[in-house]
């Protein structure tokens, strides 16, 4: 499977990166077919036209949409201050089904900027891994004030320490978007909770254990993933 941006009149276009992947490392050669996805949320069939390691040519033969679930997992979370942790957050959870990511700064976070294109990079080799060809969003980073004033997924919650929460799985309703929010190392503050929790978040927990910030993000999503699979443990409310 193979990632495009270039997509005109039949024909798409493998970046360098792409290519040499394609005709370099795997070999592939003129008259071969292989799949492509792009952000337009399509699967294609296609064929080398021109096996250029540096821009690898493709006639489109034949285009189905990407499976996209009914349900939608949206999660905000404060970037880690050792980056590697949270692009390692945003591998797996592009890998169990994450539809959109956004990095909030809240007043306890050590982190404040992060390399949107480098996040893009990680998240397309994760589709390609996981065979998820929906392109999930990752948005800019936005301060954790201004982010709660938007309007968003029908159910909001807020992950933080605390025992009188709820549990995360018993938010999520079939055939709806979620938004679930992770705080930093350090948590959310007292303020932060209430402010949330006065713009219609729901005070979660996501177990027993106190988890760093980019396990939480991951356990959301399997919590997330398992309420929702097609072989169906969850209600309809």
């Amino acid at each position: 499977m193979f990632y495009t941006e270039i997509i005109e009149d039949e024909i798409c276009v493998l970046n360098s990166e792409e290519s040499k992947h394609c005709i370099g490392v795997l070999r592939h050669h003129t008259g071969d077919i292989v799949d492509v996805f792009s952000r337009s949320g399509k699967i294609y069939t296609a064929k080398i036209i021109n096996d250029s390691q540096k821009k690898c040519v493709l006639n489109i033969i034949d285009s189905q949409p990407a499976y996209k679930r009914p349900e939608f997992l949206h999660i905000a979370i404060a970037p880690t201050k050792n980056i590697d942790r949270f692009e390692w957050f945003v591998e797996k959870a592009v890998e169990t089904g994450v539809e959109e990511i956004t990095p909030v700064v809240s007043e306890h976070s050590e982190r404040k900027m992060l390399n949107l294109e480098r996040m893009e990079k990680i998240i397309i080799a994760a589709m390609k891994q996981s065979l998820n060809m929906h392109f999930p969003k990752i948005n800019q980073v936005i301060e954790f004030k201004d982010f709660i004033r938007l309007k968003s997924a029908e159910t909001k919650c807020i992950a933080y320490c605390e025992e009188k929460t709820i549990s995360f799985s018993e938010t999520i309703v079939s055939g709806k978007p979620t938004l679930t929010m992770i705080g930093p190392e350090g948590d959310f503050t007292k303020q932060e909770i209430e402010m949330a929790i006065s713009k219609g978040f729901i005070p979660v927990s996501l177990g027993r254990n106190r988890l760093r910030t980019e396990t939480a993000g991951i356990v959301s999503c399997a919590i997330f993933q398992c309420m929702t699979a097609r072989y169906g443990i969850i209600r309809d409310k």
